[in-house]
């Protein structure tokens, strides 16, 4: 340790990178009952903390070495470290990136001035054809993690957190790809405050380091999830794993749900946007919070990016609820007949309800599939599940279902066959607590309710695709009706969407 706290403390990362804040994360803390706290290396320059180990590692390039050129394997932030470093040294940089690299990384390494190549699927399909035109070529190849240089150029973030917060500190916890941020973190805070716990955070679908320590030595994942693709690494290295292995504290895990929570916890507290990498440090701690192993005194995470697709927000935004336990997924069966759907919201009572989803089907029952908004986690959600069994109602949690929460969620309809005199008709109401069963109380009786979908986008209308049985003969008074409700309404059994997937044959 005494050799990387010297490095660390004679880096050359400040000529290009910058000394990030430790903000307050206030209303976590007060959720959570705990001092948390945010490392933000999401605002270095090149929105990663990947900057530090790249530049430490560049500047100790000989004269020959910067004539030959650099090159890199990453997904994108070590990347943007390298390309950034070698512009301001003056040095040719080749970046060999995963083809399912992030564009705005892509972008973003193209304009710090790296060559980009793209090759493989995946991290280590890059590293290989990294390595091998190093070969052919004489490029310097600068290692995204398993290298000492970068290990101390990372390690300086420890060496900020300690002065930035010298007193009590219960734990950091740290992101793990291949290890080179939680190696060099863990060498200089154990050196000097060996109180203080270092926990690595790893992706259940890319543990990696996880593996390595249970086995003994580095292993070979044989497949990782790309959701988080700054870390997803199938083998760490072997200086990292040595650190990591006689350092760190203990490892979690945890799943893309709760990373997507993360997220939207730094955008509560900070309004800023953290890539699913970013968060995951924070994800961490709130499992160890949930568990009751956290230490007392204040956490650390490390925000490490915020390199994101926008148009990843989607997910995150649909799956962040269910990763702070604040959203409940359920299949419940209901008797198919008129009036069924407002017994049903009635036993849910003014519970904000985030998705509804029905579709006629012939027989006596009528799936649906609901999302009920929660404010006390599995507790709540256990007794919404007793409230309609015991009212003889068959419910299934399909909370933590894959199946349901990726896909049969949007699938719920489709035609029937022999269903009579349908029409469509797509209504806007306020949103509010109790508004979608004020709605169903308007409908009347009178006519069947055939299909049936609602989900809740944190807007200020709730939008509503409903089909009702409606003869002719009673098609105005139908009208008279739904205009008495008085919420707007569009008439959509003519649109081409209704009429090519969900019209009856």
């Amino acid at each position: 340790m005494t050799d990387y706290v010297r490095k660390i403390l004679t880096s050359a990362v400040y000529e290009v990178a910058e000394e990030t804040p430790l903000d307050a994360m206030r209303l976590l803390s007060t959720k959570l009952g705990q001092d948390i706290l945010l490392k933000r290396e999401d605002l270095q320059p090149v929105f990663s903390f990947k900057i530090r180990g790249a530049h430490n590692r560049m500047s100790q390039l000989t004269a020959e070495e910067r004539a030959r050129g650099v090159i890199c394997a990453s997904a994108g932030n070590h990347a943007q470290g390298v390309a950034l470093s070698a512009t301001r040294l003056g040095v040719r940089s080749i970046i060999v990136m995963p083809t399912t690299t992030p564009e705005i990384k892509i972008g973003a390494v193209k304009r710090l001035g790296g060559e980009v190549v793209l090759f493989g699927d995946g991290f280590d399909a890059a590293r290989a054809h990294a390595a091998g035109l190093a070969e052919r070529h004489g490029y310097v190849f600068v290692h995204p993690f398993d290298d000492p240089d970068v290990i101390a150029g990372q390690g300086t973030i420890g060496m900020e957190l300690l002065r930035q917060h010298p007193g009590d500190i219960g734990a950091i916890y740290v992101p793990i790809g291949g290890g080179g941020l939680a190696a060099g973190i863990a060498a200089f805070v154990k050196f000097l405050r060996p109180e203080i716990k270092v926990i690595g955070v790893e992706p259940e679908e890319s543990a990696s380091m996880k593996a390595a320590i249970s086995a003994g030595h580095p292993v070979t994942l044989n497949e990782v999830g790309l959701f988080a693709d700054g870390v997803a690494v199938r083998e760490v290295g072997e200086e990292t794993f040595r650190i990591c292995r006689d350092l760190l504290d203990g490892i979690i895990t945890v799943n893309a749900d709760e990373i997507c929570a993360a997220i939207k916890d730094i955008f509560d507290d900070m309004r800023a946007i953290a890539e699913p990498a970013g968060a995951l440090a924070l994800a961490g701690l709130r499992r160890h919070i949930e568990m009751g192993a956290a230490p007392k005194g204040s956490l650390i995470a490390i925000n490490s990016g915020a390199n994101v697709n926008f148009d990843r927000l989607r997910y995150v935004a649909e799956r962040a609820e269910i990763g702070e336990r604040a959203e409940a997924l359920l299949a419940v069966t209901i008797p198919e007949k008129p009036g069924s759907y407002r017994a049903f919201m009635r036993l849910l009572g003014r519970r904000a309800i985030t998705e509804f989803n029905y579709r006629y089907a012939h027989g006596q029952d009528a799936h649906i599939f609901v999302g009920v908004k929660l404010t006390g986690a599995d507790k709540e959600k256990r007794e919404i599940i007793d409230l309609l069994t015991g009212n003889g109602l068959a419910v299934t949690d399909m909370t933590d279902n894959e199946v349901a929460k990726l896909h049969v969620r949007y699938m719920v309809g489709g035609r029937v066959s022999g269903l009579s005199h349908e029409v469509v008709f797509r209504f806007e109401f306020p949103e509010r607590p109790g508004a979608l069963l004020k709605f169903l109380e308007g409908l009347n009786d009178a006519w069947n309710i055939s299909l049936f979908h609602y989900r809740n986008h944190g807007a200020d209308y709730g939008r509503v695709l409903v089909g009702v049985q409606v003869p002719p003969e009673t098609r105005r008074d139908f009208y008279a009706h739904i205009d008495a409700i008085g919420f707007p309404y569009w008439d959509e059994t003519e649109n081409p969407a209704y009429r090519q997937f969900l019209e009856t044959n």
